[in-house]
């Protein structure tokens, strides 16, 4: 898979901007805060529908603009497809495909498939769970499209349950009453029952495909960081569950799950139960206080946890790994191995993704660079940004684009 063509229309700094790309490598050159990052971010939203910089949408349209478009020309194999995406701030974006009629943005999910280097990345092993739960999420509406649809109706009956319980939480302080006896009529938490069942539904299909990912993802971040870091330590990956240590058993972290102890039935029971369990704290401070929101990607360094205990090298290793084994997965698809309790049968091998690198050499070492280089430099479509050129290893030679004060053009004709 690759672009061969990318234009943008008011994101961010372009008013207009039109690239012809191709396969293999292609390296964005220019001064910081010129609009590098600008052109794989687009290239990103096109595969995500999200940034990996901003949370907003409004961000990415040029100010003074109402609107941004980001358009494709998407060759596999010997198939193209022209994919265009309008950004609409404040209002539902809209999503065409070979010049037909604009519909649902999530309806070119699975057209264009990356995975993206970033800075930002390091935060994956230094930050907080929410940024874990963030890579998991957007890797499995690579694998499995129809999975943007599910996180987004997760979402939103957590925001209901949470309102409910807030309303609940002022009620009871208000008429004192405590945690015994049916609720009066009226009482918010008369249908308490009915949003618990539907958030352990929705859950537990988010904890199978989550935990199935990170069971696919485990062997290859531990051979990506052996080659990144030459075999200084080993790393592994694991899915920590709040709900009732609901994924608590081994077989179930591992892989090796029997369907009679790792059931989608018994997550959804198990999420049920905690739900239960927690209520009354639940009611104190009024939010939801068990489910995939809250849950964490265990990240350990030789039995340690990286967080905390890893060098800044290391973190760096375990980021690059993290992101490899992304790549693998998107590449190879799902272990043979791996029983899929998601029922998503879907997602697998579909061949092989771009890849973003985003002014990532600038933050490695001269070691990490040139590991990094030989293990991406056969990719079929690798996209580089860099400040100077000399950042990027002399294995990456390629095609060349100049940017400049939201400008960018092919140099190497």
């Amino acid at each position: 898979m690759y672009i061969s063509h990318l234009s943008l229309v008011d994101f961010r700094s372009y008013e207009t901007v039109d690239l012809e790309l191709g396969p293999g490598v292609t390296t964005m050159v220019g001064p910081n805060g010129q609009g590098k990052t600008n052109l794989v971010e687009a290239v990103g939203y096109l595969a995500t529908l999200g940034s990996h910089r901003v949370a907003s949408d409004a961000a990415l349209v040029r100010s003074g603009a109402e609107r941004a478009v980001v358009r494709a020309r998407v060759v596999r194999g010997d198939r193209a497809q022209t994919v265009e995406l309008e950004v609409n701030p404040g209002r539902s974006n809209r999503a065409r495909i070979n010049r037909g009629a604009l519909g649902r943005a999530r309806d070119v999910l699975g057209i264009v498939r990356t995975v993206l280097f970033a800075p930002e990345d390091l935060a994956l092993v230094k930050g907080e769970p929410d940024g874990r739960r963030r890579f998991l999420d957007q890797l499995s509406v690579l694998l499995v499209p129809r999975s943007a649809a599910l996180l987004v109706d997760y979402d939103r009956v957590l925001r209901q349950r949470n309102a409910l319980l807030r309303s609940a939480s002022a009620g009871r302080r208000r008429g004192g009453r405590g945690p015994s006896g049916p609720p009066p009529e009226g009482d918010p938490l008369a249908t308490l029952d009915v949003w618990d069942a539907r958030l352990a539904s929705l859950g537990a299909q988010v904890l199978a495909l989550r935990a199935e990912i990170v069971a696919g993802l485990a062997p290859y971040v531990a051979a990506a960081y052996d080659e990144v870091s030459a075999g200084q330590g080993a790393a592994e990956i694991r899915y920590r569950s709040t709900s009732d240590e609901a994924l608590a058993d081994p077989g179930v972290r591992d892989g090796a799950r029997e369907p009679e102890e790792a059931s989608a039935v018994g997550l959804e029971a198990r999420l049920l139960e905690a739900l239960v369990s927690v209520r009354e704290r639940e009611l104190e401070r009024g939010v939801t206080l068990v489910g995939p929101h809250r849950d964490d990607v265990v990240l350990t360094l030789a039995g340690l946890p990286a967080k905390g205990y890893a060098s800044h090298g290391e973190s760096w290793s375990f980021a690059l790994a993290l992101r490899l084994a992304s790549y693998r997965v998107m590449t190879d698809g799902v272990p043979e191995d791996l029983v899929l309790l998601s029922g998503a049968a879907d997602w697998g091998a579909d061949g092989e993704p771009i890849l973003v690198l985003d002014d990532v050499f600038a933050e490695l070492d001269a070691r990490r660079r040139e590991r990094l280089a030989r293990m991406v430099a056969d990719g079929g479509q690798v996209l580089i940004t860099a400040a100077v050129a000399e950042d990027v290893p002399a294995g990456l030679d390629g095609a060349q684009i100049q940017v400049s004060t939201g400008r960018a053009e092919r140099v190497d004709d």
